[in-house]
């Protein structure tokens, strides 16, 4: 990065790249190791303004032995910035590096110390990675890249024992209200595992099964007790067993920003006030703890009285919920904990968390609820993934209306790819739609060929994708309460047609690794147009999938070599004189694999 000094120097010196929008972080992800042999680095450059970059590497101690150079490729662009990424292979797991960039005949080097227009020779000024320790590396669970996740909230999803239903349930399918139950419970999803087996899920994500007084149980009451509306401990250990039993993994919902104020810490400083022993627990501004003009004396989630804060850094507070952390995952053997409002925790917390959480199963995976830029949360030492609302927001943007062009699209992914290391992209938890959100064919005006556009970009793209109960057969729903909706059964009311797409492109992508794991670019998306072409591969695999999300017919062409088929139908598609030319009917995709 240039720092103040350098940028005086730089306007000395004249040259037609643009030396200002040179910008490169050591030790960011703009430099990391993607596993102990290799390295990432990249580097950003005015758009369109530079044609080559190379990374100009060796060893300090020996540069003429190991030294190399490496040119970048253009991973992507937005409105104003290319980036370029290469991938390094260090003799020793250390080297100093700069970057020379090419524009027409001019040649400028970047350094740790500067911009120069003349060689400063190496390595002294170099950029420097001392040595790459494994322990340090971001690596996330490898099961993570392959997995399909499912959103489950209990309450909505099925009642499979009216016995433990709570006192006036509503009769199932209802219009839901904040307040009303329905009787949904574990019992429910252990009769329903089947259908998410033959859908293709293999993991579930479940909302709070904790025991609290609302349907949503946000509000704990006590962490160490299975809500008896759900069932019990040996009904939650039934359920990990028989879903591992099928291949499907379970992450619960960790609420610990804030405890109910029904739980019997947060009682007793009601009670006690200042004298409680737990009134450090919380964030308490003053006593007696009372709620005025609807807003409370003390910190909690919002201005949800029902929410008070935890304090995390009191080491009491701390340890507690640290100890239910482990416990569970001892005594279920579950795979993972998703974490609520997660960037309202101090960073100790998290760290200490992974820790411990990681000590009990290295494969558990931690998702973090933020719902902006997440870099400080992904460096290794907290998070494995965060859930991916940035996607969420410009995906379903661009497909809800004609006001996005591809080209704007493009750019927007490109920018989001670039916040994080590769291997965190490899694992964001990707989601179209949640219990905080309105339901996605809401979301997309009802139409049915939009959701699929979208949906096949999920399961098309980087990162661990997660569908919400009932997106799959046409669930439709407002903002909450109305998007918490019971799960239809009855398959002559679901829609089984877009069932079926789902259920096509989840197998698509378990049978292609290079859908799951494989590298990602746009091939095609022009400004003032809409049809987009990208692509995915690897060293086995490529992949390019096509996409019409106009209501008007689209002829695209490709330049493309060898034999591709369509991945869903088996349909040939030859190149002719090297380009591929498909004819999309409005709002429809095709996925074409390379033979």
């Amino acid at each position: 990065m240039i720092s103040n000094e350098q940028a005086i120097s730089c306007a000395n010196l004249t040259t037609n790249i643009h030396l200002e929008s040179l910008h490169h972080v050591p030790h960011s992800n703009w430099a990391y190791p993607y596993d102990k042999d290799t390295f990432h680095l990249r580097v950003r450059t005015k758009k369109r303004n530079v044609e080559r970059v190379y990374a100009l590497t060796g060893d300090k101690y020996d540069w003429e032995t190991y030294n190399r150079e490496y040119e970048l490729r253009k991973i992507g662009t937005d409105r104003l910035f290319d980036y370029w990424q290469t991938t390094v292979k260090p003799d020793h797991r250390r080297f100093s590096y700069a970057f020379r960039f090419h524009s027409g005949e001019e040649r400028v080097w970047m350094t740790e110390n500067g911009i120069h227009t003349q060689d400063p020779g190496a390595p002294n000024g170099f950029y420097d990675w001392p040595y790459i320790h494994e322990i340090d590396i971001f690596q996330a669970p490898e099961w993570a890249k392959s997995a399909v996740f499912y959103q489950i909230m209990p309450e909505r999803f099925a009642n499979g024992d009216t016995s433990n239903d709570p006192d006036d349930v509503a009769p199932w399918g209802d219009k839901p209200t904040r307040e009303n139950f329905f009787g949904g419970d574990l019992q429910g999803i252990i009769d329903h595992l089947d259908y998410l087996e033959d859908l293709g899920i293999t993991a579930i994500y479940l909302t709070p099964i904790f025991e609290a007084p609302t349907n949503h149980k946000y509000d704990t009451t006590d962490y160490m007790k299975v809500d008896p509306h759900f069932g019990d401990k040996e009904l939650l250990k039934k359920l990990v067993e028989e879903a591992h039993s099928k291949g499907i993994r379970i992450v619960l919902d960790a609420v610990f920003n804030h405890i109910g104020s029904n739980s019997p810490q947060f009682k007793d400083v009601i009670e006690k006030g200042e004298h409680s022993k737990y009134a450090d627990w919380f964030h308490i501004n003053e006593f007696p703890v009372q709620v005025k003009d609807d807003k409370p004396n003390y910190d909690a989630f919002g201005f949800f009285a029902e929410m008070p804060k935890l304090n995390t850094a009191n080491p009491e507070t701390r340890e507690y919920l640290l100890n239910i952390a482990e416990y569970w995952l001892k005594e279920l053997g579950m795979d993972g904990w998703r974490l609520d409002v997660a960037n309202e925790i101090d960073h100790r917390f998290w760290k200490e968390f992974r820790a411990r959480i990681k000590a009990i199963n290295p494969d558990a995976y931690i998702i973090g609820e933020n719902w902006n830029d997440s870099l400080r949360w992904l460096h290794g030492d907290q998070f494995d993934s965060v859930m991916n609302y940035p996607l969420s927001d410009r995906l379903i943007e661009f497909m809800k209306s004609d006001d996005m062009d591809a080209q704007t699209f493009s750019e927007y992914i490109s920018s989001l790819l670039m916040r994080y290391p590769q291997q965190a992209n490899e694992v964001l938890f990707n989601l179209l739609a949640s219990h905080d959100t309105a339901r996605l064919l809401t979301q997309l005006g009802g139409d049915k060929r939009k959701l699929k556009l979208t949906v096949a970009f999920l399961l098309t793209f980087t990162g661990t994708p997660c569908i919400y109960y009932g997106d799959e057969i046409g669930l439709e729903g407002e903002n909450d309460p109305d998007c918490r909706k019971c799960m239809i059964w009855e398959e002559d009311r679901q829609d089984r047609e877009l069932h079926q797409t789902y259920k096509q492109l989840i197998r698509l992508r378990k049978e292609h690794p290079v859908l799951r794991t494989g590298e990602f670019g746009f091939l095609q998306s022009n400004p003032q147009e809409r049809p987009l072409i990208y692509e995915r591969y690897n060293d086995e695999e490529h992949c390019t999938v096509w996409m019409n999300p106009s209501g008007e017919p689209a002829a695209l062409a490709q330049k493309l070599e060898g034999s591709w088929k369509d991945a869903l139908t088996g349909e040939s598609a030859k190149a002719d004189n090297g380009e591929i030319r498909l004819e999309l009917p409005p709002f429809s995709f095709r996925i074409l694999i390379k033979e």
